[in-house]
Parts: C-alpha cells; sequence; structure tokens
C-alpha cells in the first residue's frame, strides 16, 4: 500500500473545500477562520449601520440572533441542531420552572445534554477530535443557560443570602424569547464564545452599554457620566487593530514554533527511553509553551469580534483610557511571566472562570475547590485526559497555597530576595503547569500514564507532601512587626 491519506473531516459547509486544499489547511478551520473573519466585518457593520440609534433593540436582536444561526450551521451542518434544541428546551424551563428551582432544573438539563453529546462525541470520533466540532458552541451555550439560570434566581432571592457581585449581577425578570435566543447565539460568540453576562449583553443592544460602563461615583456618591451621554462612544478601532496585530503574531508562532515541537513527541517510545530527564523535561515545556499560541489566536480573534461591534467596555483602567477587556478570555503576559498556579488559572480561559465561581464554587458549602474542578472536567468532555488534567490541579492548587503562606514572607525583606523568589516561583508554576496540562492535550489514559511514568509521578509526589506537611496557617512570628506605610506593595498579585 501506498502512503496512508489523512482525510480530515467537517460536519460543516463543503463549499471552502478547494480553499483548504490550495492552502492545506483542514476544511473545519477554514471554515471557523472565514466565519470568524467574517464576523468582524458584520461586526463593525453591525456597530455603525444597526447602532442603537438608528434600530431598536428588536431589530438587532434578530439580526445578531439570525448571523448567529447561520455561522452555526455553515460550520457544523445539522449538528447546530443541538444548539438549537438545547437552548429551546431550556428557555422551556426558564418559563415554566419557578425561581426557586430554575438554576437546579437549567444545571440539570444542560449539563445533561452536554455529557450526553460529549459522549457520543468520543464515539463519533474515536478520540480524532475535529479543530471545530460541535461540542465547543454547546459547551459555551451551557455556560450562558446555567449563569443567566442562577441570575434569574439570585433576583428574586433575599439580599441578605447573596454576595455583593450576586446582588449587582441578578436578573430581576425572565428574558423575553427573542432576548434569550440573542444571548445564547449571537454571531459574536456563538462559534468560540466567551460567554459574558446577561445583563452587560441586553446594555449593549440596548445601547446602555457604554454609559454603564464608564459612570464613576461622584463626590458626594452621586454617579457622573464622565461626558459619555453627551459625546460620541468611545471608538474601539485602537483595540480591535492591537488584538488583530496579537492576532497575526499568534499565528507566526502557530507556523514557526508550534509545528516544530509536536506534543506527540513526549510520547515516543525512543524519545522516551534514550533522552535524559532533564531533557524530556525542557521539551515538555517547551512543547506546551508553543502549543498555547492556536488558543490565544481563536480566543483575542472571539475578542476583537465583540470589540468591533461596540461590546466589551470595561471601564477606565488607571491611565484614564477606556479599557476594551470586559469580555477577554485571556491575559497573556500574565499567563507568560505568572509566578503563581492560580494567577495562571485566574487568567487562561477567564470567562469560563467566572462562569465556575458563580454557580459552582461560590454556590458550594464545602470542597469548594474540588467540587469546581470537577465541574470543569465534565464541562469540558468525558476524555479522560481532562480528569486527569483537573484532579491532578486540586494537589497542586492546595500545595501552592500552602507553600505561599509559609514560604513567601520570608523574601519580602529585600528586592534581591523578591526577585529570586519570583525567578524559582516562575520556573515551578511554569513546569508544573505543563506537567498538569499534558493529559489535556493527550486525551486518553494510555498515553497519559505512559508520559507520567516518564516523568516519575514527580509532580504528584511533590504537590502531595508539601500539601500534607506543610500547615495550613503558618506558624505566627515571635515578634509581629510595625505597621509600614506603602504596606501594599509587598502584595504583588500573581507571586
Amino acid at each position: 500500500m501506498g502512503e496512508e491519506t489523512v482525510i480530515h473531516r467537517t460536519t460543516g459547509s463543503l463549499l471552502l473545500s478547494p480553499v483548504s486544499d490550495i492552502v492545506g489547511v483542514p476544511l473545519d478551520q477554514v471554515n471557523f477562520l472565514v466565519c470568524q473573519i467574517f464576523g468582524l466585518a458584520v461586526a463593525c457593520w453591525f456597530r455603525l449601520s444597526l447602532s442603537p440609534w438608528r434600530f431598536g433593540p428588536v431589530v438587532r436582536h434578530v439580526v445578531a440572533t439570525l448571523l448567529g444561526c447561520c455561522f452555526a450551521i455553515f460550520c457544523f451542518g445539522w449538528y447546530a441542531s443541538h444548539l438549537f434544541i438545547l437552548v429551546l428546551a431550556c428557555y422551556a424551563i426558564m418559563v415554566m420552572a419557578s425561581h426557586g428551582n430554575i438554576h437546579r432544573y437549567s444545571m440539570i438539563a444542560a449539563m445533561g445534554y452536554l455529557t450526553v453529546c460529549q459522549i457520543s462525541r468520543v464515539f463519533i470520533f474515536n478520540y480524532g477530535i475535529l479543530s471545530t466540532d460541535f461540542s465547543g458552541p454547546l459547551m459555551i451555550v451551557t455556560q450562558k443557560i446555567t449563569i443567566l439560570a442562577f441570575q434569574v434566581h439570585d433576583g428574586t432571592s433575599k439580599e441578605d443570602t447573596l454576595t455583593a457581585e450576586q446582588k449587582e449581577q441578578a436578573v430581576l425578570s425572565k428574558p423575553s424569547l427573542l432576548q434569550y435566543l440573542s444571548y445564547n447565539l449571537n454571531f459574536f460568540s456563538v462559534l468560540v464564545g466567551p460567554c459574558s453576562n446577561y445583563k452587560d449583553y441586553v446594555a449593549f443592544i440596548e445601547g446602555r452599554h457604554a454609559q454603564h460602563r464608564l459612570r464613576r461615583p461622584g463626590a458626594q456618591g452621586v454617579s457622573v457620566q464622565n461626558g459619555w451621554d453627551k459625546v460620541a462612544e468611545p471608538s474601539p478601532v485602537g483595540a480591535v487593530v492591537h488584538k488583530l496585530l496579537v492576532c497575526a503574531g499568534c499565528l507566526l508562532v502557530f507556523f514557526t514554533i508550534t509545528k516544530a515541537f509536536p506534543i506527540a513527541h513526549n510520547m515516543d517510545p525512543l524519545f522516551i527511553s534514550q533522552a535524559p530527564f532533564l531533557t524530556r523535561l525542557t521539551y515538555a515545556f517547551v512543547s506546551i509553551q508553543a502549543a498555547r499560541p492556536k488558543f490565544y489566536f481563536a480566543w483575542t480573534l472571539a475578542d476583537a469580534v465583540h470589540n468591533a461591534a461596540g461590546y466589551g467596555i470595561k471601564g477606565l483602567n488607571e491611565k484614564g483610557e477606556v479599557s476594551w477587556d470586559l469580555v477577554s478570555n485571556i491575559n497573556i503576559w500574565e499567563i507568560e511571566a505568572t509566578t503563581s498556579f492560580k494567577n495562571f488559572i485566574d487568567n487562561w480561559n477567564i470567562q469560563t472562570g467566572i462562569w465556575l465561581k458563580c454557580v459552582c464554587y461560590d454556590r458550594a458549602s464545602r470542597y469548594r475547590t474540588a467540587l469546581t474542578f470537577v465541574l470543569s472536567a465534565l464541562w469540558h468532555g468525558v476524555y479522560p485526559g481532562y480528569y486527569f488534567t483537573f484532579l491532578t490541579a486540586i494537589p497542586i492548587t492546595m500545595a501552592a497555597r500552602a507553600m505561599r503562606k509559609n514560604v513567601r514572607h520570608h523574601f519580602l525583606s529585600s528586592s534581591t530576595l523578591k526577585l529570586s523568589y519570583d525567578v524559582v516561583t516562575w520556573a515551578a508554576t511554569q513546569l508544573t503547569i505543563c506537567y498538569t496540562v499534558m493529559p489535556f492535550l493527550l486525551l486518553a489514559v494510555e498515553p497519559t500514564m505512559q508520559y507520567y511514568r516518564s516523568m516519575y509521578f514527580h509532580v504528584h509526589i511533590i504537590s502531595v507532601l508539601l500539601a500534607l506537611s506543610l500547615p495550613s496557617k503558618p506558624r505566627a512570628p515571635l515578634l509581629q512587626p510595625q505597621p509600614q506605610p506603602h504596606n501594599l506593595n509587598n502584595n504583588v498579585k500573581g507571586d
């Protein structure tokens, strides 16, 4: 037989097959990229021609929804029906369920349907995941359905039972069908997300987004609009251009570095048997670092699409400039320079972290960290590698907390010690992340165990020993130091 021919399947449109053949990129990826680029152009048109000053929210909702449905059908074909079935079924729950149970029923229905689809995906694709299969949008829709259900539930709960954040995001009335469809299926986020808060989205559609986000408290506690209600809304052009340049850089890195360091080489029997441990550790580090740009690209491009439509204003930054990072899913600098496992989690897939916090971490009375990681694994799918990653993250998180509480304060007495601490914790954090996320990319049990055996399970062992041996509360010093001015400088985020 001749060379094996690799066939790249897609569940979506075959219209761009000639383009896929010419550029040598799988058709599902071509469909996704074309939809996102077209979505960027449509977002600009949506902001300029369908502005809320020209058209009412009904028109904007309808257009956003119809375009989102078209994008989903183009990319996933009949598999897009899963999105529509889940959204309509959960809207029925939204209408019929009581406020006291709406969050429970919605969570069970959405996560249950997603899990069934994830299980079927294992058998359909047999671990050969398409780059843009239908479960990705289904995961985003699941986030939106459940977070909105919890916020509607909070809207009728007693205020003394809610946190300040839950009070702020509480939805006081159930959405209409059009609002619900638009929130879940709009073209900005239908393909790759991210999930955003319902109140922010509705404010954007109705033209209140900029005024709401750029409001600041006045001297006497009176809200002041900073003049944004008297002048044109801020232009997103600078933010969009910046994010598109980041996307271009990520593509360059992907085609030059990522393909030169394939993840699969970590499993090569010859490499494992002949390469020294430090060589294998270094290659794992480089290959995982090189795998990140494709995620950076997809999430940053999605962020740019939102911004191009005028959505994504977070407020004013410390320089007094408009920040367009409300729906950003990553903070690349914080990820690459982080000295903390928690800080990495906080800056990777940010909107998913917000969702997990809203529907699980803040609601659980016990075992918050463990339950949150388990829910995250279940949301990602049923591939064993996901569970290896998130279950491994539990002892690592516990060990990192214990180390920070017991060790960090010893290195804050001088800038030299602080720098040395940062360098060591950066290297330890990045190597630990590589070890933890490797199963996420390998998916199956056998290659995961093969990799962990080649690494001698060293991170598992070290994490468990640190978590068990270090006290949860550090012993107080004999002499308490007196408070010093500007003491907040020692509390640097991410250390």
